[in-house]
């Protein structure tokens, strides 16, 4: 037996005792039943026979009562008590001018009882045809004893009849139980615990009449169902493992060379999700994570940073003018002319709106950011690209706002932005294509 496990309990057994408890209850009723039955049997018989004590003596007494014959009185009254079932005999005698005279005769060790059946009855003596007339009163009371003496060896008589049917009873279904269910479900747990995917092909067999067709047959039927169906579930495992291991390599490769696309397609994504899809040039969101990273970085080895926020020079005349298409192709001039200007480490041109490019420049101060942001605007300009909407040339021109970053007026990057926008609207309102700060 493993450590930890509980010895079995044989189930015929615990048939066997609730059997028992079973009897035991209904004997423990029929008794009581059986036994209040008797009791109200024995009590109308004491009943009975208090009656006919009363209908022998009640006449004689009642006689000697008039007559006033004491030995008479007191012979009937010694008779009367002398009846097994009464325990006291008691006689009331009515006198005309006096309290009533009380005779009692009692039967050793009786005692009272409210329970008890009591019979009291008047005495009338006729002393000749048509005259009547009450001479006393006879009270009987039946002894308690009696009744248990009776009652007593009945229920003995019940309680052992009870008991006797309830264990034959009891050992009948243990025995018809053990024979019919316990030898085969032992047979059937010692076949289960014997299976192993090498003997799932003996089938259960129950050494029963091939007639019977009740619940162990078909437990015997679901056993030997559920080991083919195991037999089988196994064998396609098998040959599932024969196909999986001729096909892993393969597969091993598939998924290899899948990996290596789907890297390279998230690695794309990630690009494209930080570039403009029109000019190439890294879009807001790659510009606003570069922007911390360098402003933190400005202020802790103290380098200078500049922006430069650029915008195109009356971009929605040409596209009123040269079409949508031109204008995006006008765009990507402008892009490339950035990323020709700006090649630099650290320096990041992207574009941040419609017609407006912005240009991160780390470790440059304003003075040198100017001199960049004029290059740039010379180089735009000479893409001579034609354009007859402009007020300031014949051709497109770009409008430069240049800042500087100032750890002691400046908390945060927007900051910067802002005064650098500022400085664009003062390069527009000073006549455009030009670079202010």
């Amino acid at each position: 037996m493993k450590p930890g496990r509980r010895a079995a309990r044989s189930l015929g057994r615990r048939v066997a005792l609730v059997t028992i408890c079973f009897c035991l209850l209904f004997t423990l009723v029929a008794v009581a039943v059986r036994t209040w039955s008797a009791w109200q049997g024995h009590m109308a018989d004491l009943n009975h026979e208090l009656e006919q004590v009363d209908q022998v003596f009640n006449r004689t007494l009642a006689k000697a009562i008039w007559e006033m014959d004491r030995d008479t009185l007191n012979t009937h009254m010694a008779s009367a008590a002398q009846v097994s079932a009464v325990g006291r005999v008691q006689l009331k005698i009515q006198h005309a001018n006096r309290q009533p005279e009380v005779i009692e005769r009692l039967r050793p060790g009786w005692s009272p009882a409210d329970h008890m059946p009591s019979l009291r009855h008047m005495l009338v003596y006729e002393p000749y045809a048509g005259a009547s007339e009450q001479v006393g009163e006879l009270t009987l009371d039946a002894d308690e004893r009696v009744l248990w003496e009776r009652l007593g060896g009945e229920v003995a008589s019940i309680v052992i009849t009870q008991l006797v049917q309830s264990v034959l009873l009891a050992g009948l279904v243990m025995w018809l139980f053990n024979r019919s269910v316990t030898v085969h479900v032992k047979l059937i747990a010692r076949h289960l615990a014997a299976l192993s995917p090498e003997t799932l092909r003996t089938p259960l067999v129950l050494p029963r009449k091939a007639a019977r067709d009740d619940e162990l047959s078909q437990l015997e039927s679901g056993v030997n169902q559920l080991q083919s169906s195991l037999y089988d579930y196994l064998e396609r495992q098998r040959q599932y493992e024969r196909e999986l291991a001729a096909h892993r390599d393969t597969l091993a490769d598939l998924v290899h060379d899948r990996t290596k696309e789907l890297e390279a397609a998230i690695a794309r994504l990630e690009e494209l999700s930080r570039s403009d899809p029109l000019t190439g040039l890294p879009n807001r969101r790659h510009f606003d994570e570069m922007k911390e990273i360098e402003l933190r970085r400005a202020r802790r080895s103290q380098l200078p940073l500049s922006v430069l926020l650029c915008d195109v020079d009356f971009f929605k005349r040409f596209n009123d003018a040269y079409g949508h298409a031109n204008g995006d192709r006008c765009l990507q001039a402008v892009a490339q002319v950035l990323k020709d200007s700006f090649g630099r480490a650290g320096e990041l041109p992207a574009r941040i709106g419609g017609e407006e490019f912005a240009v991160l420049l780390p470790g440059v101060d304003a003075a040198r950011a100017h001199d960049l942001g004029e290059r740039l605007r010379l180089a735009v300009a000479a893409c001579a690209i034609p354009h007859a909407g402009s007020e300031v040339a014949p051709h497109v021109t770009l409008s430069v706002g240049v800042a500087q970053f100032n750890a002691a007026t400046m908390d945060r990057f927007d900051v910067l932005l802002q005064h650098a926008d500022e400085a664009l609207y003062r390069a527009k309102t000073r006549g455009r294509n030009q670079v202010a700060h």
